[in-house]
């Protein structure tokens, strides 16, 4: 393993570490007992992000969150430069090696599911059961398709340098199918406010990661069942109930069940269903996790 590992246990079950990696500090969280499970957050999300839904699977997994490079406590040694696709799933390679010496389960949202799709590729073994929740990935979609929807991300970066995140926010949550006014969302929860941290964030993300899915270099080859029986990984395709069928992350899941061979499952919420939607969210991985395995 590369780097060395710190970590400070506050609880039996509650450990928050960091890891080091090629050109990076990762901070990571680890909550609870059981099966080992990853979560790899969407867009701007850091370990903190999805702390609704892992509270309500910690009495049965063990579930690490992490914050990818670039983002809130994960230090980067070029804080200018972002990283490939490639990079961020040799990042999961490394924090599973460090943390468990079994195949791991693995929940991937949005660009969290790309990052798993590559993880599967690059290391065999390392996961055996990935949810892929609508992976941002055009090469899964035809040329014509993929061609128009890399332009679109290009422009989304343009607007938000131009015009500012007040302005590009409403218009990536249009892309992606997201409810911007949260108006469907379990009732009770506290909405994460947009602070600073956030904002930060944010910025990281369009500016790197949206660059990172156009130039993306997934083999859409590599996830046909043939190789996946090689990898290790089952791949479970999911999309959110109230997610616009015409969006390409949609369309993108789509896509991924059919090279994969699998059924699509449905999640309860849209793109954004593990923030929104934590106690059902739970319920329904559980189900998938269980009813794949």
């Amino acid at each position: 393993m590369t780097g060395t590992t710190t970590t400070a246990t506050t609880t039996a079950t509650a450990i928050d570490g960091t890891l080091d990696v090629p050109g990076a500090v990762l901070h990571y969280q680890v909550r609870g007992a059981g099966p080992t499970l990853l979560i790899s957050q969407s867009g701007e999300g850091d370990a903190d992000r999805s702390t609704d839904l892992v509270r309500r699977l910690t009495d049965s997994y063990r579930v690490i969150t992490y914050d990818r490079r670039g983002l809130s406590r994960s230090r980067l040694d070029a804080p200018e430069r972002g990283a490939t696709l490639v990079e961020h799933a040799d990042d999961v390679h490394r924090l599973l090696t460090a943390l468990t010496d079994t195949p791991a389960l693995m929940l991937g949202c949005s660009l969290g599911a790309v990052i798993g799709l590559h993880t599967a590729v690059r290391h065999p073994g390392l996961i055996r059961m990935l949810v892929a929740h609508e992976p941002v990935a055009p090469r899964l979609l035809p040329a014509r398709e993929r061609a128009h929807h890399e332009r679109e991300l290009t422009a989304l970066q343009e607007l938000y340098r131009r015009d500012g995140l007040s302005v590009a926010l409403p218009e990536i949550a249009r892309t992606l199918g997201i409810d911007p006014a949260r108006t469907d969302a379990e009732p009770g929860l506290t909405p994460q406010p947009l602070n600073a941290l956030r904002v930060a964030n944010f910025d990281h993300f369009i500016r790197h990661d949206f660059t990172a899915i156009v130039h993306d270099t997934l083999d859409p080859a590599a996830l046909d069942p043939a190789a996946l029986a090689h990898s290790g990984t089952r791949i479970v395709p999911a999309v959110g109930r109230t997610t616009p069928r015409t969006v390409f992350d949609h369309l993108c899941a789509v896509s991924l069940a059919e090279l994969v061979g699998e059924e699509l499952v449905e999640f309860p919420g849209g793109h954004n269903g593990n923030t929104s939607h934590p106690e059902a969210y739970a319920t329904r991985l559980r189900q998938a996790l269980a009813e794949a395995s």
